[in-house]
């Protein structure tokens, strides 16, 4: 039998032991709702905090947002560094290949961004909104001919980005169900198995994209990936990896993310914000201007960053704090959206909120180039819901809903919902 000295002992390393898994990199602290409660205080006592990442590298974890904006603009914090073989494993993010846009550097990411970037315009994208619209009456039909209750997730927020990412790039509608599956094992993020369920959906992705631009070059299409193909710039052109990186590119960040979003949004408005979400019904023409709020309010990111670590290629300071050339730094965008210097009443959902200059598409370079088509399908979505289904509410207690463990993004995999009498 243990005496009580022992057993308190074991109760305090046990105590000791869950106090510095909690601090560890990312923090469990964080949900849809808002990012960890303890940056609150960081940002203002400890803004260029020194953390432990689930990776075993140490990092600086940057949480006031004008340190936030300021270092995504910063040339001298490499993505590139980051990235690749022998780059350190932070834990917690996503794998990601040198030749992805998403891992380069100036001059190779400006380079091929400016072959890009004419498809995402913001002119571009609007000449797109018919079409994103018809996608979204079709499923809301579907969903309503159907009945309640209905499930969200598999009946909306999936095929909704998805279909309208595969339409954009000339994916043949039968395929979409099997991107669907690629695209979330490429979100996945399993330390302990090595990322191999995301390096298994990067090279599904890959074999199909190899085949798919095989066919555009053969029979080029009216789609972005058959312009891709014959892009140029003052004799430039993209590159065969370039054209195939670039495509699970758009699939993870034009689909996903969008996918995540919506649910997400969708979830915390009709379970939390019950008077926001009435607020819309009884004018759905205020849906455009609320659409920001909620990107800034409704935290996407799992890990409270982007997913993305950066590398400083040379000594710098962040915050009044020296950083060593190699030391790995993480941007908090969940944080920076949570900062009262920036928002009145940061922790507030308002969707009358006039200034808001959030960072959820990012700042600089690596800024989001489907931020326009990402807002416009919120947007559409979100005015959809509330014109035709303006009764929706949860079908089950929040605590039953299933969210998907190991993503760089708070997911969740069912979001039943019910509607009417």
């Amino acid at each position: 039998m243990s005496s009580s000295r022992e057993t308190e002992s074991r109760g305090s390393d046990s105590q000791e032991s869950a106090s510095r898994e909690s601090e560890v990199f990312p923090f469990n602290g964080s949900s849809y709702r808002g990012p960890d409660p303890r940056y609150a205080g960081w940002r203002t006592q400890e803004p260029v905090k020194r953390v432990r990442t689930a990776g075993g590298v140490d990092a600086w974890l940057v949480t006031r947002y004008e340190d936030v904006r300021a270092a995504q603009a910063d040339p001298r914090l490499s993505r590139a560094l980051a990235c690749g073989p022998g780059a350190p494993r932070i834990g917690g993010t996503m794998y990601t290949t040198p030749d992805m846009i998403i891992s380069m550097d100036s001059p190779e990411h400006s380079r091929l961004r400016k072959l890009v970037a004419g498809a995402f315009t913001a002119r571009r994208v609007e000449r797109m909104r018919p079409r994103v619209q018809s996608v979204l009456d079709e499923l809301l039909d579907d969903i309503e001919a159907k009945g309640s209750p209905a499930d969200l997730v598999p009946q909306l927020a999936l095929p909704f980005p998805l279909t309208v990412i595969g339409e954009l790039l000339g994916v043949p509608p039968e395929d979409l169900r099997k991107f669907e599956v690629w695209a979330r094992s490429f979100a996945t993020v399993d330390d302990r198995a090595g990322g191999e369920a995301s390096l298994e959906g990067l090279a599904k992705l890959s074999e199909y994209i190899v085949g798919l631009i095989a066919d555009k070059r053969a029979e080029p299409a009216d789609d972005m990936l058959s312009e891709l193909i014959a892009a140029r710039d003052q004799g430039d052109r993209l590159s065969e990896a370039e054209l195939v990186t670039f495509g699970f590119t758009l699939i993870g960040a034009g689909f996903d993310t969008t996918a995540n979003q919506l649910a997400n949004s969708v979830l915390a408005l009709i379970a939390h914000h019950r008077d926001q979400w009435e607020w819309l019904v009884e004018e759905p023409a205020r849906v455009p201007s609320a659409v920001d709020e909620i990107l800034r309010h409704v935290n996407l990111f799992a890990t409270d960053t982007s997913g993305f670590p950066r590398i400083a290629a040379q000594d710098m300071e962040i915050g009044g704090v020296e950083i060593a050339a190699g030391d790995a730094v993480l941007l908090s965008l969940a944080s920076a959206n949570r900062d009262g210097t920036v928002f009145e009443d940061p922790d507030r959902l308002d969707l009358g909120r006039l200034r808001n200059p959030h960072l959820s598409f990012g700042h600089g370079i690596h800024h989001c180039l489907g931020k326009h088509l990402g807002r416009m399908e919120m947007e559409i979505a979100l005015t959809g819901l509330v014109r035709r289904l303006p009764d929706l509410r949860l079908a089950v207690d929040e605590g039953e809903l299933p969210w998907h463990v190991g993503e760089i993004n708070h997911t969740l995999t069912s979001l039943p919902v019910t509607w009417g009498r």
